[in-house]
């Protein structure tokens, strides 16, 4: 078995998800797939199924019912992973705003140099971001700012979703206590890692937006991650042993 798996929520990625099948397992470095499908209408999944037959036992499809966050569809991913022999359990979008390539360099991040967690970073040298307008990658440099003054934790690009998880990260965050389904699941996670004092490396990475498909972002996961961030700091400040033990037990 592969020593590590790639988890790619899909929502209606039929014009992205074969073709990234296709360039993950034609990587150098051996990777599974579990795509978690949220029951796209345009098909995504039956297109997932159709190619099993093509990347025996490295192709797998978990079914969700409903579109319901892209948070609870990471986690049921990662128990997924927990519950196989994976060391390694990646996060990764499916429609190439994340280049399949840089897999090899999250994986080596880990395996090699001794991280717990490598975060494909936009931010940690100068903004790699391509294709954005201006007005959201303003956005989204002055969230992760944000994020860094807020909580004190030395991460660029603490909304970033193209991450390298060891699987003793995952196992020690208890991943039933996760709150939020947004940016906010991003931040939550990186953070649980943080305080657990896990090493953590942010990989530089170029982010290109989607060429195929609809943007999932909305005004609903920004403001979840805007709130949810002072949540997270004023339950760890005045109730950090409550919080630790909630979060992690």
């Amino acid at each position: 078995m592969s020593k590590a798996v790639v988890v790619v929520p899909t929502y209606n990625e039929i014009e992205n998800i074969e073709r990234l099948l296709r360039t993950v397992f034609s990587l150098q470095r051996e990777f599974h797939i579990l795509v978690v499908d949220d029951n796209s209408p345009d098909g995504t999944a039956n297109l997932v199924e159709n190619n099993f037959t093509n990347y025996p036992d490295k192709l797998f499809l978990l079914k969700r019912a409903e579109k319901n966050g892209l948070g609870t569809a990471y986690i049921a991913g990662f128990k997924w992973a927990l519950q196989r022999d994976y060391d390694y359990i990646f996060e990764m979008d499916a429609d190439f705003s994340h280049n399949p390539n840089d897999l090899i360099r999250l994986f080596n991040a880990c395996h090699k140099d001794g991280n717990d967690m490598a975060i494909g970073s936009r931010y940690v040298k100068g903004v790699n971001v391509v294709n954005w307008p201006m007005s959201r990658v303003l956005l989204s440099w002055l969230a992760s700012r944000y994020v860094q003054l807020i909580m004190g934790m030395n991460i660029y690009d603490a909304t970033a979703g193209f991450i390298c998880y060891r699987r003793s990260v995952l196992e020690k965050i208890n991943l039933n206590k996760i709150r939020f389904v947004g940016y906010a699941f991003q931040i939550e996670m990186k953070f649980k890692a943080y305080i657990s004092k896990f090493k953590i490396e942010e990989v530089p990475v170029i982010f290109t937006d989607r060429t195929k498909g609809e943007s999932k972002m909305s005004s609903g996961i920004i403001s979840e991650a805007i709130f949810g961030v002072l949540a997270m700091k004023f339950k760890s400040v005045f109730n950090r042993k409550k919080f630790n033990e909630k979060s992690f037990h």
